[in-house]
């Protein structure tokens, strides 16, 4: 053995204890007089002598060069020579305290009582034992200090007391993880709050009737629906009461924070448990929903336990708006939409401790389903931070059927998920409603001091099936047995109140009866429920109910607008060094602005952006890579080439057109679709003055988001009278680039298409673009708009626009043939498109000097425009073909959903027939030979003679 291994070994620098000494060493910094005097010695030697580089110890030196110098004099038996310790032995045990301790905070929550239904035996912990460390009874009553923990405010105490208030703190109705956090004031200030009630909560006796009060509504809601409505789903919450006082807990003492106002979301589970008891929704609202008496209230409606709800509540620290989110079956959907209209409440408070989100999950799903990584990795990040958000999860231990925990997930607890960002987690057993109280304080607490995500694990179990027509004892019987035996929690509360004296013995049941009877009469439960209560930041969405999507508003502006406009976007600070192309790209759009050359895509969004802002609308882009553009087209984020750091040196001049201006905000997102695009989905329906967009990488990519796309964005409005006025950016073009970065499946968007639900475009020239994102905004309504931008086209000459068609004129649904040389009377064949296949159908008439073939582009394909299109197509008489041609497959693209609206419109004796790729499986070839020879054969068959499958009227 060498004698730097004889060191670590020998000296109690090291082994289990370095965590401890780094503690002790970090405490000594913050205070030299916080630690034994033994240490404080040896860190003031410490901070004169030489590290292993040479150089001078500082008062700031990091852990990593800390441990090094204790290795440094470990191996050469520094300590034992220098340190005078009267006592090695006492000393070497002292550490030995320690190592419990710091073991306790690590360990403890394994050996905590957590589940109440007791059905495993607590598991043995070697490391929780003395004897572990080599101490032993008669150690017990000896005195160590009790360095950095806060059970009491005596320098030391003896082994036996200490050990008693770690048992009370971290093995009983708590369980804490929390060791992980890199954020040493934060775990620091976690156990402080733990350890000075060491199990002790001090709740007053009004308290404590306030908690029973909690499980009585929450048990009564549950019972009373059992027996009224029986057989119906409603995802009972019994097993699980303590949760609504947890809940009520967060939300009085967010008001205490000066929190206004707090957006949930939650799955079924508990659902109109908080509606009623939380919420403040009168039960006969909820009954009324039992019983079908709301049917015709929207176009299509939801299931009840889908639905949400928003109230004023009059809270102990002042009045506060409550917001229950929408939500489908899809559980964890709901996470980032949640948190895209918290952040979106909070940018028009201009704060983030003014509005709180929290997230109520399920055990199964919290762990099962990817979108709850998704919406975690956006905690922290600069575009989609909300200030921490407090999560609870409803911990039946059963999920969905399976209670095995091997197939329920892989690893020991359902919240580990949230160790990818530090957040601690608070396991209680919801027996015990009075730890549930401590520790919903605790963790509201500690995301208004730390600004991050913080977990309730409310440990509990599921008194019914997964719905109140299932049988769990049929694949559970072990578990169902103990759950029969259970008294439920407000029963097992009620009887210790009882006991001590709190509550005399009938006064349980009373309660019970007083709500019972609320229920009869249809009463409210919750008092106060505000009436009348206005916020400043409130929206008003009355003025968006009677616009339309068809409504014609005017999106020109004036040309001295515009060409002041277009100086603003792209001047930059002469101390600003730009990229050479980027130069260049900001001197070409200065001369269109001046109107030396027509304007590209790029030049008319960032004049449409432009205009917005100088109006005082917002606007706000997120995407993978929309600052620059996947295509390099946008490039409203510039960065300096000269900057000598990352997160510096960027200039936005969409940030610098007005002294008084909308905010304009555009930022790369993280490599996500389906949480991102929901978190958009969520701010729009917050911020209807807000234009913003989420643009897909590649528009391919947004199948990732499919059931944000399904089940919030096409039918929100349609289940829930939600209005929102998201828009999406999906390149979209078939350019040989391969099955996976050619279509952003038109088809079905246009399958979900119904009601003037939503506007699907192709704009296919840069005045298009403009006028389409000025209406988008101008316009009285607020539907999600999909853009299928282009890719090649970005760069065309061919598509780019004159500066007049920007000062006049507006968005196109259809765009009628522009060549003059095309005379109507003389046009035979239509042909009808969407998007790039124009240009290519364009070169292909020239090629063929076919001037008996009129071109048309439909840019609106939802709602199709009859009048515009009918119009169009009577200016040609003498046409007998129409022909619709598209670059997807015949079984995707618009064909199959166009091709009725193109029959409506046709003239008797004219006939109908499809240009275009044959029907595939996969949306393209990933060969460009074989892409590029489709490309030819589409163009011939729009030009041919002959046809397949041609419809005639």
């Amino acid at each position: 053995m060498s004698n730097f291994d004889e060191g670590k070994t020998t000296s109690y620098l090291f082994g289990s204890n370095a965590p401890y000494i780094e503690e002790l060493y970090e405490a000594y910094l913050e205070n030299p007089n916080s630690v034994p005097e033994v240490w404080h010695s040896y860190f003031e030697r410490l901070q004169q002598q030489p590290a292993t580089d040479g150089k001078t110890t500082t008062r700031d030196q990091n852990h990593s060069s800390v441990v090094a110098s204790f290795a440094e004099r470990a191996k050469h038996n520094a300590f034992v020579r220098q340190s005078a310790a009267p006592n090695l032995e006492h000393a070497n045990k002292q550490l030995q305290v320690q190592s419990i301790i710091a073991a306790y905070r690590i360990l403890g929550v394994h050996h905590a009582v957590l589940d109440p239904l007791k059905r495993r035996e607590r598991p043995e912990i070697p490391e929780l034992n003395p004897a572990f460390y080599g101490l032993t009874e008669s150690d017990l009553d000896q005195e160590y200090a009790a360095t950095n923990t806060y059970f009491t405010k005596k320098p030391t105490m003896t082994l036996r007391e200490i050990l008693n208030n770690l048992r009370s703190t971290y093995t009983q109705s708590i369980g804490a993880e929390f060791m992980y956090v890199s954020n040493q004031e934060a775990k620091r200030w976690i156990q402080e709050r733990l350890e000075s009630a060491h199990g002790d909560f001090g709740l007053t006796t009004e308290q404590k009737k306030k908690i029973l009060q909690d499980l009585t509504e929450a048990e009564g809601l549950e019972r009373y629906l059992h027996t009224r409505y029986v057989g119906q789903k409603r995802f009972s919450l019994e097993g699980g009461e303590s949760y609504i006082a947890s809940l009520n807990e967060v939300l009085q003492h967010a008001s205490e924070f000066g929190v206004k106002e707090s957006i949930i979301g939650m799955a079924h589970r508990g659902r109109l448990n908080t509606l009623v008891n939380v919420m403040g929704k009168m039960p006969r609202d909820l009954f009324d929903e039992f019983e079908g008496k709301h049917a015709a209230d929207l176009t299509d409606g939801d299931v009840k336990y889908h639905n949400g709800f928003s109230s004023d509540r009059s809270m102990r620290g002042g009045p506060m708006h409550l917001s229950l989110a929408f939500n489908p079956s899809h559980l964890e959907i709901v996470n980032p939409v949640v948190e895209g209209r918290a952040r979106a409440s909070q940018d028009r408070y201009g704060s983030q401790a003014e509005v709180l989100p929290i997230l109520v999950h399920g055990d199964a799903a919290f762990i099962g389903q990817g979108v709850v990584q998704e919406t975690l990795n956006l905690a922290q990040t600069r575009g989609y931070g909300t200030g921490g958000t407090v999560h609870i999860v409803i911990n039946n231990q059963i999920g969905f059927t399976t209670s095995d925990p091997r197939d329920a997930r892989s690893t020991l607890y359902c919240t580990d998920i949230v160790k990818m960002i530090e957040a601690p987690v608070f396991h209680v057993n919801a027996d015990d409603p009075e730890a549930v109280i401590f520790v919903s304080k605790l963790a509201l607490e500690y995301r208004m001091k730390f600004k991050h995500d913080v977990v309730i694990d409310i440990v509990c179990f599921r008194k019914l099936g997964h719905n109140e027509q299932d049988t769990p004892a049929l694949t559970q019987p072990l578990m169902y047995k103990a759950i029969g035996k259970h008294p439920g929690t407000r029963q097992v509360y009620a009887d210790k109140l009882v006991a001590q004296g709190v509550l005399a013995k009938d006064e349980p049941e009373k309660m019970v009866q007083a709500y019972r009877d609320l229920m009869e009469n249809g009463q409210q439960t919750v008092e106060p429920v505000l009436t009348g209560q206005s916020s400043a930041h409130a929206i008003n969405w009355d003025q968006y109910r009677k616009g339309k999507l068809t409504d014609k508003v005017d999106t020109a502006i004036p040309k001295a607008e515009l060409q002041r406009l277009s100086e603003r976007i792209t001047t930059i600070p002469d101390t600003f060094t730009p990229h050479k192309l980027v130069e260049k790209l900001l001197a070409d759009r200065a001369a269109m602005g001046r109107g030396e050359m027509n304007l590209d895509w790029g030049m008319g969004e960032h004049l449409a952006y432009a205009s917005l802002v100088a109006s005082g609308y917002d606007v706000r882009i997120t995407g993978e890579d929309c600052g620059r553009g996947t295509f390099t087209h946008r490039h409203a984020v510039l960065h300096d080439q000269n900057r000598e750091r990352w997160d510096d040196g960027t200039y936005v001049p969409l940030q610098h057109v007005s002294e008084k201006q909308g905010k304009f905000l555009v930022i790369d997102s993280v490599l996500s679709e389906e949480a991102v695009l929901g978190f958009e989905y969520g701010y729009a329906s917050n911020q209807p003055n807000t234009l913003t967009i989420w643009e897909a990488q590649f528009g391919d990519f947004a199948n990732g988001a499919q059931v944000v796309i399904d089940q919030f964005i096409a039918s929100g409005e349609a289940k829930w009278g939600r209005m929102c006025g998201l828009t999406m950016m999906l390149p979209h073009g078939y350019e040989g680039q391969g099955p996976e970065h050619s279509s952003a499946r038109i088809e079905r968007y246009l399958q979900l298409c119904a009601d003037n639900n939503m506007q699907v475009t192709q704009p296919t020239t840069a005045a298009q673009i403009f006028h389409l994102l000025r209406l988008q905004m101008i316009r009285k309504s607020r539907k999600p708009l999909i853009i299928f931008t282009p890719k090649s086209l970005l760069r065309n000459k061919d598509a780019t626009s004159p500066m007049s068609e920007f000062t006049s004129g507006g968005f196109q649904p259809v765009i009628p043939e522009v060549d003059a040389n095309i005379k109507a009377n003389k046009v035979k064949r239509i042909l009808v498109c969407s998007g790039k296949v124009y240009y290519d159908l364009v070169n292909g008439r020239k090629e063929r000097e076919a001037d008996d073939v009129a071109i048309v582009r439909v840019e609106q394909l939802y709602p199709f425009a009859h009048k515009e299109f009918k119009a169009v197509i009577d200016t040609y008489p003498n046409a007998k073909d129409i022909v619709w041609v598209q670059d997807e497959p015949q079984n995707q693209g618009p064909w199959f959903y166009i091709q009725h609206h193109l029959y409506e419109n046709m003239r008797a004796g004219m006939k109908l027939a499809y240009a275009g790729r044959p029907a595939s499986s996969s949306p393209a070839v990933g060969y460009p030979a074989k892409h590029k020879e489709q490309q030819v054969a589409l163009v011939e068959q729009a030009f041919s003679s002959k046809f397949k499958g041609t419809f005639s009227k």
